[in-house]
């Protein structure tokens, strides 16, 4: 089993705790499932370690109510209900966002920049413990919202805020300013042998 010591200490001038409890920047990418999936089980860890909870998904429908979604209300309603964990925000980025562009582009991108937008706000306000943007590197693929703006703005987040962003084919800019960066590769699907989603796997 690994044991956790990293393979070199910086000449930082840190102490191991100090090294230890500062904030990271996570990216999920590759084109294997799992990304949010991974993302929501930090969350997990977050709720558990008292961290408040934003999440962000910006191409999931609002109309869609996927398990997570479903559980971390559950868990923000023990929260307030006992104390026990902490409190869970989640946001959708617009009302009937899918993989299927219907139309109305010009206004799905509105609506990006302006999650976008809170987002910035509430790390101004250092409003989470961890953020959760989910699919949110795809705003940035489609020059919705500006890479070198959300590099910058993360790269300056005040106090002690987390962020883990998800998504195919994150920027380099984003990848080279991230803290940990798992990619995801697809050695084999259901999808393969014409299986499609289903309940409990993929929502």
């Amino acid at each position: 089993m690994p044991r956790g010591r990293p393979e070199f200490v910086p000449g930082d001038g840190l102490t191991t705790r100090q090294r230890r409890n500062r904030p990271l920047l996570v990216v999920h990418t590759g084109a294997m499932k799992g990304k949010s999936t991974a993302a929501f089980g930090l969350a997990l860890r977050a709720w558990t370690a008292g961290l408040p909870i934003g999440v962000f998904q910006f191409v999931k429908s609002a109309k869609w109510r996927v398990g997570e979604e479903n559980a971390f209300r559950a868990l923000h309603e023990v929260h307030e209900r006992t104390g026990q964990g902490a409190p869970v925000s989640w946001h959708k980025m617009g009302e009937g966002w899918s993989w299927i562009q219907r139309g109305g582009e010009a206004d799905h991108a509105a609506d990006a920049l302006e999650g976008w937008r809170q987002i910035q706000r509430d790390l101004a306000a250092q409003r989470y413990g961890l953020y959760v943007l989910d699919e949110f590197t795809y705003p940035m693929t489609w020059g919705w919202v500006d890479v070198d703006e959300v590099v910058s703005t993360l790269a300056a987040r005040p106090g002690f805020q987390h962020v883990v962003v998800t998504g195919r084919d994150a920027d380099p800019r984003l990848v080279a300013a991230a803290d940990l960066v798992a990619e995801l590769t697809k050695v084999k699907h259901p999808m393969d042998a014409g299986q499609k989603g289903q309940k409990g796997i993929e929502w």
